[in-house]
Protein backbone atom coordinates (compact mmCIF):
# COMPACT_ATOMS: atom_id res chain seq x y z
CA UNK A 1 0.00 0.00 0.00
CA UNK A 2 1.23 3.49 -0.79
CA UNK A 3 2.01 6.05 1.92
CA UNK A 4 0.12 9.32 1.88
CA UNK A 5 1.33 12.50 3.56
CA UNK A 6 -1.11 15.02 5.03
CA UNK A 7 0.23 18.44 6.11
CA UNK A 8 -1.39 20.68 8.70
CA UNK A 9 -3.14 23.64 7.10
CA UNK A 10 -2.19 26.42 9.57
CA UNK A 11 -4.79 28.84 8.19
CA UNK A 12 -7.58 26.43 9.18
CA UNK A 13 -6.07 25.08 12.40
CA UNK A 14 -5.49 26.32 15.94
CA UNK A 15 -3.53 25.26 19.01
CA UNK A 16 -4.97 26.40 22.34
CA UNK A 17 -4.35 25.76 26.03
CA UNK A 18 -6.12 26.53 29.29
CA UNK A 19 -4.74 26.67 32.83
CA UNK A 20 -6.26 27.65 36.16
CA UNK A 21 -5.29 31.04 37.61
CA UNK A 22 -5.55 31.43 41.40
CA UNK A 23 -7.60 28.19 41.30
CA UNK A 24 -10.73 30.29 40.69
CA UNK A 25 -10.62 31.15 37.00
CA UNK A 26 -9.12 29.95 33.74
CA UNK A 27 -6.58 31.67 31.51
CA UNK A 28 -6.56 30.69 27.84
CA UNK A 29 -3.80 31.05 25.32
CA UNK A 30 -2.72 29.90 21.92
CA UNK A 31 0.29 29.36 19.72
CA UNK A 32 -0.02 30.94 16.28
CA UNK A 33 2.98 29.34 14.52
CA UNK A 34 3.12 25.56 14.15
CA UNK A 35 3.55 22.81 11.59
CA UNK A 36 3.05 19.10 11.43
CA UNK A 37 1.93 16.16 9.38
CA UNK A 38 0.30 12.76 9.30
CA UNK A 39 1.47 9.85 7.20
CA UNK A 40 -1.14 7.23 6.34
CA UNK A 41 -1.41 4.00 4.41
CA UNK A 42 -3.71 5.25 1.65
CA UNK A 43 -6.55 7.45 2.93
CA UNK A 44 -7.27 5.53 6.16
CA UNK A 45 -6.12 7.44 9.26
CA UNK A 46 -6.00 4.36 11.54
CA UNK A 47 -2.35 3.65 12.26
CA UNK A 48 -1.17 7.01 10.89
CA UNK A 49 2.12 8.38 12.14
CA UNK A 50 2.06 11.96 13.41
CA UNK A 51 4.59 14.69 14.12
CA UNK A 52 4.13 18.29 15.17
CA UNK A 53 6.10 21.29 16.38
CA UNK A 54 5.12 24.74 17.53
CA UNK A 55 7.06 27.95 17.91
CA UNK A 56 7.17 28.91 21.60
CA UNK A 57 7.71 32.56 20.66
CA UNK A 58 4.24 32.60 19.08
CA UNK A 59 2.50 32.15 22.45
CA UNK A 60 -0.38 34.60 22.90
CA UNK A 61 -2.58 35.00 25.99
CA UNK A 62 -3.68 38.53 25.03
CA UNK A 63 -1.47 39.97 27.80
CA UNK A 64 1.99 41.03 26.57
CA UNK A 65 3.60 40.91 30.03
CA UNK A 66 2.28 37.40 30.67
CA UNK A 67 3.45 36.23 27.23
CA UNK A 68 6.92 37.64 27.95
CA UNK A 69 6.93 35.81 31.30
CA UNK A 70 5.90 32.53 29.60
CA UNK A 71 8.82 32.87 27.17
CA UNK A 72 11.29 33.49 30.03
CA UNK A 73 13.39 30.96 31.95
CA UNK A 74 10.58 30.75 34.55
CA UNK A 75 8.54 28.79 32.00
CA UNK A 76 9.45 27.83 28.40
CA UNK A 77 12.99 29.29 28.14
CA UNK A 78 12.13 30.20 24.54
CA UNK A 79 15.60 31.49 23.73
CA UNK A 80 17.19 28.14 24.59
CA UNK A 81 14.23 25.90 23.60
CA UNK A 82 12.33 27.67 20.79
CA UNK A 83 10.06 24.70 19.91
CA UNK A 84 7.65 22.34 21.61
CA UNK A 85 7.67 19.03 19.74
CA UNK A 86 5.40 16.03 19.43
CA UNK A 87 7.12 13.01 17.86
CA UNK A 88 6.71 9.27 17.37
CA UNK A 89 2.96 9.82 17.23
CA UNK A 90 0.56 7.02 16.33
CA UNK A 91 -3.11 7.62 15.62
CA UNK A 92 -5.21 4.53 16.40
CA UNK A 93 -8.93 3.93 16.04
CA UNK A 94 -10.85 3.92 19.35
CA UNK A 95 -14.57 3.39 18.69
CA UNK A 96 -15.79 6.08 16.30
CA UNK A 97 -12.78 8.27 17.04
CA UNK A 98 -9.05 7.92 17.74
CA UNK A 99 -6.34 8.02 20.38
CA UNK A 100 -3.08 9.75 19.55
CA UNK A 101 -0.07 8.49 21.50
CA UNK A 102 3.39 9.96 21.20
CA UNK A 103 6.23 11.83 22.86
CA UNK A 104 5.83 15.47 23.88
CA UNK A 105 9.01 17.50 24.39
CA UNK A 106 8.89 20.80 26.25
CA UNK A 107 12.25 22.39 26.99
CA UNK A 108 14.54 19.38 27.25
CA UNK A 109 12.04 16.99 28.85
CA UNK A 110 10.25 14.34 26.79
CA UNK A 111 7.29 12.37 28.15
CA UNK A 112 4.73 10.05 26.56
CA UNK A 113 1.21 11.47 26.27
CA UNK A 114 -2.14 10.24 24.97
CA UNK A 115 -4.65 12.61 23.41
CA UNK A 116 -8.30 12.08 22.45
CA UNK A 117 -9.00 12.74 18.77
CA UNK A 118 -12.43 13.31 17.26
CA UNK A 119 -12.49 12.84 13.51
CA UNK A 120 -14.59 15.53 11.85
CA UNK A 121 -14.55 13.95 8.40
CA UNK A 122 -12.91 14.44 5.02
CA UNK A 123 -13.86 16.56 2.03
CA UNK A 124 -12.52 17.93 -1.22
CA UNK A 125 -12.48 21.74 -1.08
CA UNK A 126 -13.32 24.17 -3.88
CA UNK A 127 -9.73 23.99 -5.14
CA UNK A 128 -9.72 20.20 -5.49
CA UNK A 129 -7.63 19.62 -2.34
CA UNK A 130 -8.42 16.63 -0.12
CA UNK A 131 -8.78 17.78 3.49
CA UNK A 132 -9.62 16.15 6.81
CA UNK A 133 -10.47 17.68 10.18
CA UNK A 134 -9.75 16.62 13.74
CA UNK A 135 -10.42 17.97 17.24
CA UNK A 136 -7.62 16.94 19.60
CA UNK A 137 -8.00 17.21 23.37
CA UNK A 138 -5.90 16.23 26.35
CA UNK A 139 -4.25 17.28 29.58
CA UNK A 140 -0.69 17.44 30.82
CA UNK A 141 0.87 18.29 34.15
CA UNK A 142 3.14 21.26 33.40
CA UNK A 143 5.52 20.38 36.25
CA UNK A 144 6.37 17.06 34.58
CA UNK A 145 7.88 19.14 31.76
CA UNK A 146 9.98 21.41 33.98
CA UNK A 147 7.45 24.28 34.02
CA UNK A 148 7.57 24.58 37.81
CA UNK A 149 7.39 28.34 38.47
CA UNK A 150 4.61 29.37 40.82
CA UNK A 151 3.82 31.88 43.50
CA UNK A 152 1.78 31.44 46.69
CA UNK A 153 -0.77 34.15 47.47
CA UNK A 154 -1.34 35.66 50.92
CA UNK A 155 -4.34 33.37 51.32
CA UNK A 156 -2.18 30.32 50.59
CA UNK A 157 -3.43 29.67 47.06
CA UNK A 158 -1.22 29.21 44.03
CA UNK A 159 -1.12 31.54 41.04
CA UNK A 160 -0.81 28.89 38.28
CA UNK A 161 -2.51 25.48 38.27
CA UNK A 162 -0.50 22.35 37.47
CA UNK A 163 -2.94 20.88 34.94
CA UNK A 164 -2.89 22.33 31.43
CA UNK A 165 -5.75 21.48 29.10
CA UNK A 166 -4.79 21.17 25.43
CA UNK A 167 -7.24 21.77 22.59
CA UNK A 168 -6.19 21.60 18.96
CA UNK A 169 -8.48 22.02 15.99
CA UNK A 170 -6.51 20.60 13.10
CA UNK A 171 -7.23 20.52 9.39
CA UNK A 172 -4.83 18.55 7.22
CA UNK A 173 -4.45 18.69 3.45
CA UNK A 174 -3.28 15.78 1.34
CA UNK A 175 0.18 16.52 -0.05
Amino acid sequence: MTKTKWNIDPTHSEVQFKVKHLVISTVSGQFSKFEGSLETEGDDFDGASASFQLDVNSVNTNVVDRDTHLKSADFFSAEQFPYIKFSNGKLNKAGDDYKLKGDLTIKDITRPITLDVEYGGSMVDGYGQNKAGFEVNGKINRKEFGLVWNMVTEAGGVVVGDEVKLQLNIQVVKA
